[in-house]
């Protein structure tokens, strides 16, 4: 059951500029207002409401004919083709939902599917065939799945048919959903699905609203101060606005956070106990995420009452194998002429480019120099206004831009489509953040590349590295096998010789090193065969 958690402080805490807070004076100056925000809502005293809270219905999944007689043995491989494992961690309880195949079986209001139709969504993703069912029957549910599975749709579309049937919003009422998202980004993402498909059973509109830091709190209050039924936030933003008293949680009976990995990673933690702590603990609670680390697992022990565990593929970590990965191992030094002559390949081939580096300033200083070279490139980062980072994610939508050179704050979150090619030029400081990053291209069946610069700072790192690459049946350059077999082995990497005494093979280190002569291997795979096509 439900039990209250204290507040746990975090390592660092971040702001829903989707990036974590550096350990300066003034992240210290920012990190103590939120602190002061968590501690200025009174915590509700819920055990003393006990009994006396308005009862609520949040079980509304009537099984189809056809799902109830179907075999057994049908399940199974259904769950086996969509690659689906659910576990039930009560024992001795009703046995979770069976998956559906049709949006009909769901139970969904007819005019809701209709319009999934008409936008060419016909049948349920992976995620959407176990996730609905459960979610429809007021479940709390864990769900493991990968950006671009789906699972927006998978906890938006049972959210209308929560909210549809709770008493009608009145003057001075809070929303009835709530949907905690890391960043801006992922929040107006989230608020352009539901915008697109949301309705209520009865047909109208549902209405919904958005809130993140970055931005005018004057238009984010008139339209709480309307009434909403479905509210998505970042913390931040939320916790600014309930201190405000602009706005309430006494009425949310549904509440969805997304990508809690993230949201934890980026040090919301504090922020994010403070509101579940204003939010009636019999509501029904979904909790998405990508991976698994101890701290996630410890707030869904804390918040969410004998949930359904949803996962979608292997729990372990793994890149989407649509994507080709190139690991160049180099120098420090040799990075920036090789990110510059691979960008003149892709500059001729007029491919669709995502740049990550580690730093604002980075960012900044590789758009100054594209550009400076002709090349359609803009920088996005924590720095930015809302509105300069709109208009440049407007502009590499729309192909102004090309590339596009980007901290963190877009690894997740970020729906772009049609990018061909993500280069980290810096590494990122953990694997999971790789795998995200790469995953903006590839997505919806097509093919991607991801080119990745890595120096001996992250030599800790290849073990595991090279497990992904196997995974996803990719090309791997021998000297990261030999420093994967080395670690296995118990050796030092220190016993790989020092990059002054590699020898390069003539025209470069490996057939993709585009430093010196390997361009022109990229060149051909470019031009006459595609980007991807000579890494197979």
């Amino acid at each position: 059951g439900y039990s209250p958690a204290s507040s746990t402080s975090s390592t660092y805490r971040g702001d829903d500029s989707g990036s974590a807070a550096s350990g300066s004076f003034f992240d210290r100056i920012k990190n103590s207002r939120f602190e002061d925000l968590v501690g200025s809502l009174a915590k509700p005293k819920w055990e003393a409401k006990a009994g006396k809270l308005a009862h609520f219905k949040k079980d509304f999944y009537v099984e189809h004919p056809d799902v109830a007689s179907m075999p057994e043995a049908e399940v199974a491989r259904i769950l086996e083709e969509a690659q689906i494992k659910v576990v039930d961690i009560k024992p001795g309880a009703t046995p979770p939902p069976r998956p559906i195949v049709e949006f009909s079986q769901a139970g969904l209001p007819r005019a809701m599917v209709d319009r999934l139709s008409r936008n060419g969504i016909t049948r349920p993703s992976s995620i959407q065939t176990q996730a609905i069912p459960i979610a429809l029957s007021g479940r709390d549910m864990v769900g493991r799945a990968q950006t671009g599975s789906g699972k927006t749709l998978a906890f938006a579309l049972p959210a209308c048919v929560h909210i549809g049937a709770q008493p009608p919003l009145r003057s001075g009422d809070g929303p009835v959903g709530l949907v905690l998202a890391p960043t801006r980004e992922l929040a107006l993402q989230i608020q352009a699905e539901v915008a697109r498909y949301a309705l209520l059973p009865d047909g109208s509109p549902l209405r919904s609203a958005c809130v993140y830091g970055g931005a005018s709190k004057v238009p984010q209050i008139k339209d709480l101060r309307r009434g909403v039924h479905m509210l998505i936030a970042t913390p931040g933003r939320l916790l600014d606005l309930l201190q405000m008293g602009v706005t309430n949680l006494e009425r949310v009976t549904y509440l969805v956070m997304d990508e809690a990995d993230r949201m934890l990673d980026m040090g919301f933690e504090q922020q994010i106990r403070a509101i579940v702590d204003q939010i009636r603990p019999d509501r029904q609670t979904l909790m998405w995420s990508a991976t698994w680390p101890k701290e996630v697992e410890s707030l869904a022990q804390d918040y969410l009452n004998t949930p359904t565990t949803v996962t979608v593929g292997s729990t372990e970590l793994s890149a989407n194998p649509d994507i080709t990965q190139i690991i160049d191992y180099c120098r420090p030094v040799e990075k920036k002429p090789k990110l510059l002559a691979l960008m003149d390949e892709l500059h001729k081939a007029g491919h669709k480019t995502l740049i990550f580096v580690n730093t604002k300033v980075s960012a900044e200083l590789l758009s100054d120099e594209l550009r400076a070279k002709g090349m359609k490139a803009a920088a996005i980062h924590g720095d930015k206004t809302q509105v300069m980072r709109e208009n440049v994610l407007y502009q590499f939508k729309r192909g102004h831009v090309d590339f596009l050179i980007a901290t963190d704050v877009a690894a997740r979150g970020l729906d772009v489509k049609n990018i061909e090619c993500v280069v980290n030029f810096d590494f990122p400081g953990n694997l999971e953040d790789y795998v995200h990053r790469i995953g903006r291209t590839g997505r919806a069946g097509a093919k991607g590349t991801a080119y990745s610069f890595l120096t001996n700072s992250h030599d800790k790192m290849i073990p595991k590295l090279v497990k992904i690459l196997k995974q996803a049946k990719q090309e791997i350059d021998p000297t990261l096998l030999e420093m994967a077999a080395r670690a296995s082995s118990g050796q030092s990497f220190h016993e790989t010789p020092s990059f002054g005494q590699r020898r390069a093979p003539p025209g470069g280190n490996t057939r993709r090193d585009f430093g010196r002569g390997g361009e022109r291997k990229l060149k051909y795979a470019i031009n006459s065969r595609g980007w991807s096509a000579d890494h197979q």
